[in-house]
């Protein structure tokens, strides 16, 4: 990734475990593994083949940087329940309901809104419900 020398960006697992350690190497002791997939990380620092992530909750460590993507995702933040929506407006059909902690994939987001995908799952989120939407 050529253009991963620009700090922050956003970055996403990309394997079924990933983890989360003190210090750049796998000598370091291990602070948190990861089993989801698309969870996003926002990089703050890279280190030869490693990168110094913050995850949702605000945790931050190394991770291994082949574990991780460019593809865009998002979390789903808050203590209720946030809105599916057909389309980005307020007033849009309501197709689902999204427990906080979900995990999707991000599409384009404009006027507060973000298309988000979780699993078959397809429509719009409010983009403050969404950690990883957005500049990091």
């Amino acid at each position: 990734m050529a253009d991963d020398a620009k700090t922050p960006y956003w970055a996403s697992v990309r394997a079924g475990e990933v983890n989360m350690r003190v210090g750049p190497g796998e000598d370091y002791r291990i602070l948190w593994v990861y089993h989801r997939p698309h969870l996003p990380f926002k990089v703050l620092r890279i280190k030869e083949g490693w990168r110094f992530v913050e995850d949702p909750d605000g945790a931050k460590g190394w991770v291994l940087a082949r574990f991780l993507k460019r593809e865009r995702a998002a979390f789903v933040t808050g203590k209720v329940p946030a809105d599916m929506r057909e389309s980005g407006a307020a007033d849009a059909r309501l197709k689902w309901r999204l427990a906080p902690g979900v995990v999707g994939l991000l599409g384009d987001c404009g006027q507060g809104w973000c298309q988000f995908n979780v699993g078959e799952r397809k429509g719009y989120v409010a983009q403050d419900r969404l950690w990883g939407a957005g500049e990091p």
